[in-house]
């Protein structure tokens, strides 16, 4: 028996105004507009009776709240260990969709318009997915990426045993990994794996982004392949890029925030994402150029805009064979990457909860042959100093010594409560999440560990931010037991849930922001080591494993977000263009506007660019999930507000007549629309 696949995608975006972005932590980090928008990728497989899903979502963390509601809804046969739900790790998207208080703090509790746009979408594109599946070819493709991550951990990855510093010579993880599906001789989906934050845009942004993930498969599906994401019918193409042990691995190679490739967030985040998206089309078609080597990113944009308006772009537009084998029409008979293969050997799947608060380790796993036991959970002083790399804490706060809260535990803490001690010495105690628990849910404390396999491949799912020597350990467990190449073996962080961070015990000791967020103790590692030893020892002999138990449901009161009432400006009436100008490549509109929230226009658009076609009608060319475009919202008054649209004109945009709307909707008056004036780009 083959393998059947299928694929699926849908639009996860929340709340694009007055909703905290969650991910920097920042309470007056409020959504204030949209850049790009999130999406949830589906990738379902099939063979021998055994099924697998995998969704990629473009989220900041995977909420177990989240994870509970989509399975819910997911058919019979799909459950907690076969399905994977992991989140690329966006730090400006709206947050709110937890039901533990600490990831809602900046948002004003819980926001169920945000949770039901995430879930609705997820599960949306994970049924699409079933739906799809039909016989398929899976190859997978290995490769390295030198020049899209840092190491913003360097003190505490140099406290690493030689060994393993020495498989990682640049203290960074390279490893570009794609596994591929193809259906009659077209490529269909991609799913590529690789560690790097995605951090590119700032705590200093307002917009919701997708980030340097996003615009990697913004970019292969809708700039090389023409995807329309507004259309009825499936893409041709669904590519998704996820994340893997990226715990300390920066995009912003000049370590500081801001400072990537260039010292701008937004085309940051487009050079990070263009060379994850070229490093993992270079592994599709042998000897042929990394996909999107055209003369400007306006260029490639235009394609993209062209074929959305329900035609594919000539051969010309498209450019040449190896710009379009990625793009989802690979000649049948063509050659794959060196050291690409056609995977075979069936999927597996094997889970469990594990109570990270009191896991007793075992000496072959500690690492000094002495029994270890975690400690529930407690957060260090370096834990709110933030990663300094990617954007700074709070004030009163720095790596590695606060001399205040080390005082303090270490006079006042430890040499009363030994076995605390143990497990999370020398951190600098700062909120002990663990007692705070009882009183009321601030974090989760029960591990979702899954691993899967898809033919050779092995995945290690971890709710959590894993570094990179971390992760090493991890792959090595599994990759010994189950008699794997090591690089076929990934930790698929952030996946499942969300625990924070994951350290080696000698990273710990340095109690940078990521061993002051490994919230379980120096011991927290050698645990799920042990959990996943043990998955693979029972993947491998064909046994069955104890589940756990999950994470309890915490009961929630959704809070309906305070707005004040719409209300259009004096004189005006919603949709009014307020403004507009045309300043070389960039075309400007305000509107009168109404909030953003009253529709989230879900698998839609605040807004749409147009073309005039020859016969008097209007042609969409790109809408508010395109990198051209930018949506932008503000109050200016008690009850007015201004929605500002930009169109960032490609360079290779077809000359003509050109409109730009928007849309919105003010309960109880319904939905209106704002219409520009025309103008030319020539």
């Amino acid at each position: 028996m083959g393998f059947r696949a299928g694929r699926g995608i849908a639009d996860i975006t929340g709340e694009t105004a007055e909703c905290g972005l969650l991910g920097y932590g920042k309470a007056d980090q409020q959504s204030a507009g949209l850049h790009t928008r999130q999406r949830a990728r589906a990738f379902a497989f099939e063979e021998g009776g055994a099924r697998l899903l995998l969704v990629v979502c473009e989220l900041p963390l995977m909420s177990d709240a989240v994870v509970r509601e989509v399975l819910r809804r997911l058919p019979e046969g799909y459950g907690a260990a076969n399905v994977m739900l992991t989140a690329t790790h966006t730090h400006c998207g709206p947050g709110g969709y937890f039901h533990h208080r600490l990831y809602n703090s900046n948002t004003g509790g819980f926001r169920a318009a945000t949770f039901g746009a995430i879930t609705d979408g997820i599960t949306e594109a994970a049924l699409a997915a079933i739906a799809d599946l039909e016989p398929a070819r899976l190859r997978l493709a290995q490769g390295e990426l030198k020049n899209a991550s840092v190491n913003r951990s360097r003190r505490a990855f140099d406290r690493n045993p030689a060994a393993d510093r020495a498989h990682f010579p640049d203290a960074v993880d390279p490893a570009t990994t794609l596994l591929t599906v193809e259906r009659g001789g077209r490529l269909h989906a991609a799913v590529n794996w690789f560690a790097t934050h995605n951090t590119s845009m700032t705590n200093r942004n307002r917009l919701v982004s997708a980030d340097n993930k996003g615009y990697a498969a913004l970019h292969w599906e809708r700039t090389v392949a023409g995807v329309d994401h507004l259309a009825a019918t499936a893409p041709e193409l669904v590519a998704a890029f996820a994340q893997t042990n990226a715990g300390d691995m920066s995009p912003n190679l000049g370590l500081a925030p801001g400072l990537g490739p260039t010292g701008d967030q937004f085309e940051n985040t487009r050079v990070i994402g263009l060379r994850q998206y070229e490093a993992a089309a270079a592994l599709i078609g042998a000897g042929q150029p990394a996909v999107g080597e055209r003369a400007s990113e306006g260029e490639q944009a235009s394609v993209g805009e062209r074929a959305s308006e329900g035609r594919r772009p000539s051969e010309g537009e498209q450019g040449s064979k190896g710009d379009r084998a990625p793009g989802g029409s690979p000649d049948p008979g063509d050659e794959w990457a060196s050291g690409a293969r056609e995977i075979s050997g069936g999927l597996d799947f094997r889970a469990t909860h594990l109570h990270l608060s009191a896991v007793e380790v075992r000496p072959e796993f500690t690492g000094d042959q002495r029994p270890h036991r975690t400690s529930p959970p407690v957060g260090g002083a370096a834990a709110f100093a933030g990663a300094r790399v990617d954007g700074p804490g709070f004030k009163g706060f720095r790596p590695g010594a606060n001399p205040l809260w080390d005082a303090v535990s270490r006079r006042l803490v430890y040499p009363f409560a030994p076995a605390l001690r143990d497990a999370q010495y020398p951190k600098a105690l700062a909120l002990p999440a663990g007692p705070v628990n009882r009183v009321v849910p601030v974090i989760p404390e029960s591990a979702p560990v899954q691993l899967l396999r898809i033919g050779p491949l092995f995945l290690i799912g971890i709710p959590a931010e894993v570094t990179i020597v971390a992760g090493l350990r991890l792959r090595r467990t599994v990759a010994a037991i189950v008699g794997a190449a090591l690089s076929d073996v990934l930790v698929a962080g952030y996946s499942n849930g969300y625990l924070h961070y994951v350290t080696t015990p000698e990273e710990y000791d340095a109690q940078e922001y990521e061993g002051g967020s490994t919230l379980f103790g120096r011991w927290e590692l050698p645990a799920l080591c042990q959990t996943v030893a043990g998955l693979a020892t029972a993947m491998r002999d064909g046994t069955p494993v104890d589940p756990g138990s999950p994470e309890p449901a915490v009961p929630v009161r959704a809070r309906r977000p305070r707005t004040a009432a719409d209300a259009p400006h004096p004189g005006r009436r919603f949709g009014d263009v307020l403004d507009f100008s045309l300043i070389g490549r960039r075309a400007t509109v305000a509107f009168v506007a109404a909030h953003p929230s009253n529709d989230l226009r879900r698998g839609g658009s605040y807004l749409f660019v147009e073309r005039l076609c020859g016969d008097g009608s209007w042609a969409r060319t790109a809408d508010d999930g395109d990198w051209s475009t930018v949506f932008r919202w503000a109050r200016s008054g008690g009850a007015t507000s201004v929605a500002t649209v930009t169109w960032n004109i490609p360079e290779g945009a077809e000359p003509g007549t050109y409109r730009i709307s928007y849309h919105g909707d003010s309960p109880p008056k319904g939905p209106f629309t704002g219409v520009s004036e025309p103008f030319e780009v020539r």
